[in-house]
């Protein structure tokens, strides 16, 4: 599947609906380079099912947030697989809807159904690609 957005708030309300068909267990690996939207799909898709007044912090430092039942994960700080454990994140994936930006570095850990969204710059949108 394929979408293209013109701007951020269409972003924001394709992650939307794209939210509300998430039930847990479930992972999503966000791809795309620096400044993509990874953290805006993932704060949107984190609003939608836990409020809109719920506040999402980028996990850049901490690696990881929680908002029971949710797991949002940015790996790129990450230098090494073996930190994956200790973040937490395989008992995410069994049981969270489990959200991860820089996905890469867990590449042999990701079920097989994981939901992989690649998003790329389009002209002045992006192009989200959903496999």
């Amino acid at each position: 599947m394929e979408v293209i957005t013109k701007n951020i708030e269409e972003t924001r309300s394709w992650a939307n609906k794209f939210a509300k068909n998430l039930k847990s267990p479930v992972v999503v690996a966000l791809h795309g380079d620096l400044g993509m939207g990874k953290s805006e799909i993932a704060r949107t898709i984190i609003k939608t099912l836990r409020g809109e007044d719920t506040v999402v912090p980028s996990p850049t430092f901490t690696i990881v947030q929680s908002y029971d039942g949710i797991s949002h994960f940015d790996l790129y700080r990450l230098e090494d697989a073996s930190e994956l454990v200790e973040v937490g994140l395989q008992h995410a994936m069994q049981n969270d809807i489990t959200l991860i930006e820089w996905p890469e570095i867990a590449a042999d850990m990701l079920p097989a159904d994981t939901i992989h969204i690649y998003i790329t710059q389009y002209e002045d949108g992006r192009k989200i690609v959903i496999k």
